[in-house]
């Protein structure tokens, strides 16, 4: 006969296990709806820098550095070449415009120079000679005229007395023809010798000018020779100081090769490079200043260069008014380079956040002080102090602005 089994009353394990999954259930749910779902990350506050947004005046300069130089250069190059014989001022002294800095040897420009001499001298005995020649014609020519005049004289006379006698007819017809055919060649031949002698005369005259050109000429060869002996002398080209000198006694300079430089320090420039970000605002005419020695002077732009090299571009600066008494060549100077005029701004104090954030976001510390929020920002201009907020901050409010590569991705930071 079966036995009916009661059922045991209490509450049993499966129950248990019921209640405490519904109950995480249920917690889940309640975070998901009114709890945090963001990722926190715990930071000891003294180890972040906490700055404060304020409205003040945004200053638009940026901080370079700058080299002191002469505000020229002049180069010296040989203007002939040869040996360095003697070296007479060395780099570094103050040179007069045309003070000798060294002497140069050239045997070969010495040998062109004595056949130039030895060329012009052989040109004067040819024109000597062809003058005493030209004369001799000329004289001679001068004799057979007044010869061939004299004997037209007398044909003439001749041929008149006949013509007389002939028309008296005392003298035959004959006789009379041939004096007028005596006559007649004697005055065409004057008139030939005549037009030789003219024309003789005329080549004998350009005859000579050319020889005088071609001799003028020659003179004047001769004479840049003797000017190239003396650029042997090399002569400063201004006056300043004697910068590099690449010279040693007994070395060989082409013609044309650059020698030294002379630095003109009747006034001085500053020459700075600047990162390429910058060269669409970088204008000639912007002014900077800097401090030295307790006093503040102030520089401008003179020339903005084109070229881009290795991501910067070079400007050369010029003192507006005083510059230091003790100016030296190759004195750094740390310039504020003021780009824009200064405008009412909220700022926030540079850091490192900028790098990993971009400035598209920073974390906002709330009134309480214990926690900093991602808040998505908008950042402007920047100078090497500030950052100009354009949204996304209020006057006052505190922002972490130490570096944020230890956060990762929180979306908080809890203050301790």
């Amino acid at each position: 006969m079966d036995t009916i089994i009661e059922k045991k009353k209490g509450i049993k394990l499966k129950h248990v296990v019921i209640a405490v999954v519904s109950g995480g259930l249920l917690f889940f749910v309640g975070y998901l709806a009114f709890g945090d779902t963001g990722s926190n990350f715990n930071v000891d506050k003294d180890s972040v820098t906490i700055s404060e947004v304020i409205n003040d005046k945004f200053i638009d300069y940026i901080s370079i550095s700058g080299l002191v130089n002469p505000i020229s250069t002049v180069y010296m190059d040989a203007y002939e070449g040869g040996r360095v014989m003697e070296i007479l001022i060395e780099e570094g002294n103050m040179v007069n415009k045309g003070d000798v800095i060294l002497k140069l040897e050239n045997r070969e420009l010495y040998g062109q120079i004595l056949n130039s001499e030895t060329s012009l001298a052989a040109k004067q005995n040819d024109l000597r000679e062809t003058q005493i020649n030209f004369e001799s014609r000329r004289i001679a020519g001068q004799r057979s005229l007044l010869e061939m005049e004299y004997q037209l004289k007398k044909a003439k006379r001749k041929y008149l007395q006949d013509e007389s006698l002939f028309n008296d007819e005392l003298i035959a017809k004959e006789v009379y023809l041939q004096s007028k055919e005596n006559y007649e060649l004697a005055q065409k031949s004057y008139e030939v010798n005549k037009f030789q002698t003219k024309q003789d005369s005329l080549l004998n005259t350009t005859s000579i000018l050319d020889l005088r050109r071609d001799l003028e000429r020659m003179k004047k060869t001769l004479g840049m020779e003797y000017e190239r002996i003396e650029n042997l002398n090399v002569k400063a080209t201004a006056n300043g100081q004697l910068g590099t000198l690449n010279a040693e006694i007994g070395k060989q300079i082409g013609r044309g090769q650059n020698i030294g430089q002379i630095n003109v320090l009747t006034d001085f420039k500053i020459e700075s490079t600047i990162d390429e970000h910058y060269i669409d605002r970088v204008k000639r005419g912007l002014t900077g200043t800097f401090e030295r020695d307790n006093n503040v002077y102030q520089v401008a732009i003179k020339k903005v260069y084109p070229d881009v090299k290795e991501g910067k571009f070079k400007i050369d600066m010029v003192f507006s008014e005083d510059k230091p008494e003790n100016i030296r060549t190759g004195q750094s100077y740390y310039i504020k380079l003021q780009l824009g005029a200064p405008t009412e701004a909220l700022l926030l104090p540079r850091g490192a956040f900028f790098q990993s954030t971009g400035g598209q976001w920073v974390y906002v510390v709330d009134s309480s002080g214990t926690n900093a929020s991602k808040r998505q920002v908008k950042i402007g201009k920047q100078n090497p102090k500030f950052y100009e907020v354009i949204e996304g901050l209020q006057q006052g409010e505190m922002v972490v602005t130490s570096s944020y590569d230890n956060f990762g991705d929180s979306d908080k930071l809890i203050l301790k």
